[in-house]
């Protein structure tokens, strides 16, 4: 297994950067540390102090060791330990990174959580469809065959598909195979439209646009804290949103600056996109000379109004998947149901 497709849990990973940070704080030597964590380390772990132990033993920085495992360990984390210890402040960077990462994962959480009731329905709603097609309506199609009675056209194409499925199965996996792999491959080369498209939906848009600043002022935070210069940091903190329109702002953010303007006049310029209230903390970090703690105190709120975000979308969310789930099922049971209501109306009408 080559370096690059490595990776740990990010618990791990928190172990990992914490265990260092507390040893390290207590005075003990970096060879001691990382034979001492070698000992109870297994897997991706162990690999890493591994390459560590060798190359410092070579004389090499720990920076390098990371660099060696981007899947673990991003460019904004490179950065900061190479800079902490240019500094001769490993100890600090290692115990803010892992701050980092605890926040980091707790705000992956609550995305995850926020998730989990949706793809429940989706796997309930697929599990009923496959149960109507399976059980259901094989039964009724043999009745309706043995009647042989006109059915409406919802009707008919529920049968073809049960029959597609339960007697032509391996055809029907083959041409379900080949569309998802039309769509991966359409996802492959239009990825970048796809979630252009999805970023810009009605309530997704701004909670994109609230993660997208939680983790750039997160990022900057730490960047700045590490002492990286402000223009190198938003280098690097450019790469860590997910929206193209936050990533470009960020950009001609860092232009004015290496122009010998301040970071909130570049924010300001898209001002209506970026919260007021981001360019004004931004405007009294840099007057007092401590943007790096402004920046933390604007992750602080939007991580806050991240969650706030998706308990909105959430509420939203469920009920309009719930209807929508009943509006399927309910039509295919009617698509069932119907021409029996209809044979019953011929019986009566004789």
């Amino acid at each position: 297994m080559t370096t690059e497709h490595v990776s740990i849990s990010n618990a791990d990973k928190l172990g990992l950067v914490g265990s260092f940070a507390t040893m390290l704080t207590a005075g003990i030597p970096i060879l001691d540390v990382v034979n001492s964590l070698r000992e109870d380390s297994k897997g991706g772990q162990r690999k890493i102090l591994d390459y560590m132990l060798e190359d410092l033993m070579q004389g090499k920085h720990i920076y390098v060791t990371f660099s060696r495992f981007p899947q673990v360990f991003d460019r904004v984390t490179v950065n900061v330990i190479k800079a902490s210890e240019e500094a001769g402040t490993l100890e600090i960077a290692l115990k803010d990174l892992k701050q980092t990462i605890q926040k980091d994962m707790e705000f992956n959480d609550k995305i995850r959580s926020a998730l989990i009731y949706p793809v429940f329905i989706i796997f309930v709603f697929i599990a009923v469809l496959l149960m109507i097609l399976v059980v259901v309506v094989p039964k009724i199609s043999t009745v309706f065959s043995r009647l042989n009675i006109e059915l409406p056209l919802p009707t008919r194409m529920l049968i073809f598909v049960s029959n597609l499925l339960m007697n032509h199965t391996l055809e029907f996996l083959g041409g379900a195979g080949i569309i998802i792999a039309v769509f991966y491959v359409l996802y492959k080369s239009r990825k970048s439209a796809l979630f252009d498209f999805f970023y810009n939906l009605p309530l997704v848009s701004t909670l994109v646009e609230q993660i997208d600043i939680t983790r750039f002022s997160r990022s900057l935070h730490l960047l700045l804290s590490s002492g990286l210069p402000i223009t190198g940091a938003l280098e690097l903190a450019e790469h860590v949103v997910v929206k193209r329109k936050t990533s470009q702002i960020i950009a001609n953010s860092r232009e004015m600056v290496l122009a010998g303007k301040s970071l909130s006049e570049g924010f300001r310029a898209a001002k209506g996109y970026i919260p007021t209230m981001m360019i004004k903390l931004m405007e009294s970090g840099e007057k007092t000379g401590s943007l790096e703690r402004s920046m933390q105190d604007i992750s602080e709120y939007f991580d806050y109004q991240v969650t706030n975000t998706l308990k909105t979308l959430t509420a939203l969310l469920e009920p309009i998947m719930l209807v929508m789930v009943g509006v399927c099922v309910g039509g295919m049971m009617m698509a069932i149901i119907a021409p029996i209501y209809g044979m019953i109306g011929q019986v009566g009408a004789h």
